[in-house]
């Protein structure tokens, strides 16, 4: 009876925790440098709330790309594979999946992902980073046909809208092509603690 009890109560610890419903959304800010402009956009089968990042100013390759908010890094490494394109090949073979691509953990069950970025990332599993420390740069590894920045939210396991400084982005569904332009406020790195 001991053992049964003692299993619930493992159970419960890791259970209970997944069902709660996330925490208030942190004051998200855009993945890139302070002040510029960026068009966001989606097409259809991209996936619903996911969200792609292009520079409207300079050569997108190797662009920095920049923690939302501060948080804990759980993933840094390859999705799927890297294929072949770089800035000096960059109609080489796709890759498969998100290629380099990041993870952070905000808390509150609150999650942001950072993929097809053009080199391995600039931080590891376990660090603590900063609201608008780098992460890596902006590439075109696994399954991308341009140098862009594919960004997700997601609130426990599911994605939903993003937002940045307060403020919903606008992109939402995939049934069609469309883009906005914001402009990011990531203007000061927030303590890692």
């Amino acid at each position: 009876m001991v053992g049964l009890v003692g299993v619930l109560g493992a159970v419960a610890y890791v259970v209970v925790p997944q069902v709660l419903p996330p925490g208030p959304r942190p004051l998200f800010q855009m993945p890139v440098g302070c002040g510029e402009t960026w068009q966001l956009g989606t097409y259809p089968g991209h996936g619903d709330n996911d969200v792609d990042f292009f520079p409207l100013d300079g050569d997108p390759w190797g662009q920095p790309v920049l923690a939302s908010y501060a948080g804990t890094v759980t993933v840094a490494g390859i999705n799927g594979s890297l294929g072949g394109r770089t800035p000096e090949d960059p109609d080489g073979p796709r890759g498969r999946g998100g290629g380099y691509w990041v993870k952070i953990d905000h808390g509150g069950r609150w999650e942001t992902q950072y993929l097809h970025l053009l080199e391995p990332p600039m931080v590891q599993v376990g660090q603590r980073v900063a609201q608008g420390q780098q992460i890596g740069r902006i590439g075109s590894t696994g399954n991308s046909g341009a140098p862009h920045l594919h960004y997700e939210q997601r609130a426990g396991w599911r994605k939903v809208e993003t937002w940045f400084d307060g403020q919903p982005s606008g992109i939402t569904h995939d049934d069609a092509e469309y883009t906005v332009r914001l402009t990011s406020n990531n203007c000061a790195a927030g303590d890692p603690g």
